[in-house]
């Protein structure tokens, strides 16, 4: 008996354009009143959480891929950078002039650049981007784009005096082997091509997901969680029924028990009535 549901954000729980599919309403709302426990799993901050969201009806919040969870706005589960962490990855930014985002609990400190690119206005403007656009070269020119070449920019920031749970770093998937050379103490998780989410070592959504369950006496086999990205491979593979969205990589529908319609249409919704959740 499925007795909590985890949902990831983008590319699942919402369409290209932020806003979730009426039947993803009708059905939320269906298994919450079932005494089904309905939430999400995203490397998304809790900042506007509920606008990132649509708004939607939900129980609990699994953030910063696992990193902050939180239930009625309380922290139930926490695990952040050590100084010592912070400090190599501050070092990091600062030397190779690199953009980057640190998360806190409740805002986001940094690169203005990949702020604007997480926004649900940048993804709502992407839904419009032409198919031809040479998408390869925009992935390999991103990383090297240099909007200050100021000289301990992020150091003098104050930033490790914050309390950060996960930084984003404008990064594309053939850097993977400098980012882990450069910063052994850290897991890297990818929900783009663009940007990569860098996490204390070990960090996942399963791991978050796992917290949440012991602290209300679930067990992982009457949880079902949803995705489409690289992140949530874990989290699919480790509870009791994964489900993959239509428009998911590849590598996700491979190990999903399930892959349903895309979050442009009923997947949701779908994949719940087809287990008979709802």
């Amino acid at each position: 008996m499925i007795k909590a549901i985890f949902f990831d954000i983008d590319g699942t729980l919402v369409n290209n354009r932020s806003h979730a599919h009426p039947t993803t309403w009708e059905a939320i709302e269906a298994a919450q009143n079932k005494g089904v426990l309905c939430g999400v799993a995203t490397g998304r901050s809790p900042a506007k959480i509920k606008h990132l969201t649509d708004h939607l009806p939900l129980d609990m919040y699994v953030t910063y891929n696992g990193q902050l969870v939180l239930v009625n706005q309380q922290i139930v589960y926490q695990k952040a950078f050590s100084p010592e962490v912070l400090a190599e990855i501050v070092d990091f930014a600062d030397k190779n002039k690199r953009e980057i985002l640190f998360g806190g609990s409740d805002h986001l400190w940094g690169s203005r650049t990949v702020r604007w690119g997480n926004s649900t206005a940048a993804k709502r403007l992407a839904a419009f981007v032409p198919k031809n656009l040479p998408l390869q070269k925009i992935k390999n020119w991103l990383p090297k784009s240099k909007s200050s070449r100021q000289p301990h920019r992020y150091l003098n920031s104050g930033i490790l005096e914050k309390t950060v749970y996960q930084c984003i770093l404008l990064s594309n998937e053939k850097e993977q082997v400098i980012l882990t050379a450069a910063l052994p103490n850290c897991s890297f998780q990818r929900s783009n091509p663009y940007s990569v989410d860098i996490t204390p070592k070990g960090g996942s959504k399963i791991k978050g997901i796992k917290a949440f369950a012991e602290k209300n006496k679930i067990e992982l086999s009457e949880i079902m969680a949803f995705g489409d990205h690289y992140n949530d491979i874990e989290m699919l593979t480790q509870v009791g029924i994964g489900v993959a969205m239509g428009n998911a990589q590849a590598e996700v529908k491979a190990v999903a028990d399930f892959v349903t319609h895309s979050n442009q249409e009923d997947g949701i919704a779908y994949a719940l009535k087809h287990y008979q959740v709802i």
